[in-house]
């Protein structure tokens, strides 16, 4: 069963989901994971593609939007589907989720990250996420950063 982890950020930073969502990708790839990033639009993925080239000088984190990536698919692809994307097909270790929704795909993954903030809009969005995954048999974990 897909483990279901909550992550709570302690502000409402402008950019501070997707921030910690860079540590974690950093992490997760260090560990030699799979990593799809799920967005809320074209626009986000766009943004999140470019918060990853430059987030941090001193690491390196390949990665791709699904559909851009020529030949081989690297360890992290970004998408904004809410169809089942291509990606978790081959990408089934960790699903950082950053859609105010759950994606219709999120079992396929071994774990799912959820992020977040102290916006309100995100919290009562989170509380929705936690609720469906309670409903459904799954234990979601809390860990406040």
């Amino acid at each position: 069963m897909t483990r279901v982890d909550f992550y709570i950020l302690p502000d409402a930073a402008a950019d501070g989901r997707e921030r910690f969502a860079c540590r974690l990708a950093e992490k997760i790839y260090k560990m030699g994971h799979t990593l799809y990033l799920h967005t809320d639009s074209s626009e986000q993925a766009q943004q999140f593609d470019e918060l990853l080239w430059c987030y941090k000088a001193s690491s390196f984190l390949p990665h791709a939007i699904e559909g851009d990536h020529q030949n081989e698919v690297p360890k992290i692809l970004i998408g904004h589907s809410s169809e089942t994307p291509i990606a978790p097909h081959s990408h089934s270790d960790v699903l950082i989720n950053l859609a105010p929704t759950v994606p219709g795909f999120f079992s396929r993954f071994e774990r799912v990250a959820e992020l977040i903030n102290q916006s309100e809009d995100l919290k009562v969005a989170g509380r929705e996420r936690f609720k469906f995954y309670r409903d459904r048999g799954y234990q979601p974990e809390t860990h406040k950063i």
